[in-house]
């Protein structure tokens, strides 16, 4: 299974996807902003959190219009897998591969603290090694993480299943609590917390490490 993981200036958590994937299994290529193309026989395009560009306009809006990000849709709409992690999250929405947007943080603060989740869905890859309603605990570390999406996207995320993660109890002010969703297909997935800082005994937890097992090997059974 071959991953790409996708560097801008200011990413600063794309070696630890890079690192968590290989772990997994993964074959990973390291990829650049101004690379137009992804390397050949990409099945999962990563990108990381940290702060593109510096974050300016909004979080992951320069980034969305970077040569890589063309070739991200290109793969998406082809039916590729796309995991984006907190800043790649949001690069995500710019992108329109995923719904809604993420703004400031309720109270204006930066959050950097370990959040405790509920696995709303485990019909994806992503999250196949998880039992729904199961709590798990990932770190967040963000200002811009409070999801928001009008009230006819939310009943539409809710009746489709595509709300991956929520936060409990609630944590940053999005909307049901929302800290990842999935595409309509369920091959992209986007969310706050990071589950490459909870994938070894060293990070302190490794309720991360399921979701990079689960989808390589889903991947691998896939490709095989």
């Amino acid at each position: 299974m071959k991953a790409a993981v996708v560097t801008f200036p200011g990413s600063n958590c794309d070696r630890d996807l890079a690192v968590a994937l290989e772990r997994a299994g993964a074959d990973v290529a390291r990829v650049w902003h101004k690379d137009a193309e992804l390397p050949a026989g990409t099945d999962l395009v990563a990108v990381p959190g940290g702060f593109s560009f510096g974050d300016y306009l909004r979080c992951g809006a320069i980034a969305a219009q970077s040569p890589v990000a063309a070739a991200i849709t290109r793969h998406a709409e082809r039916g590729g897998y796309v995991l984006g992690v907190c800043n790649g999250f949001q690069v995500l929405t710019e992108l329109g591969l995923l719904p809604g947007a993420l703004m400031r943080n309720a109270g204006l603060s930066f959050l950097c603290r370990d959040a405790e989740l509920t696995v709303e869905d485990n019909g994806s890859d992503f999250l196949s090694q998880y039992a729904a309603g199961e709590r798990i605990s990932l770190p967040v570390a963000h200002h811009d993480g409070n999801y928001q999406i009008d009230a006819d996207g939310l009943a539409r995320l809710e009746a489709e299943g595509r709300i991956a993660l929520r936060y409990a109890p609630a944590i940053n002010g999005s909307i049901a609590d929302i800290a990842g969703v999935l595409s309509e297909n369920r091959r992209v997935l986007g969310m706050m917390p990071h589950p490459e800082r909870a994938a070894d005994p060293v990070h302190g937890g490794t309720d991360g490490a399921r979701m990079f097992s689960g989808l390589v090997g889903s991947l691998v059974r896939e490709t095989a």
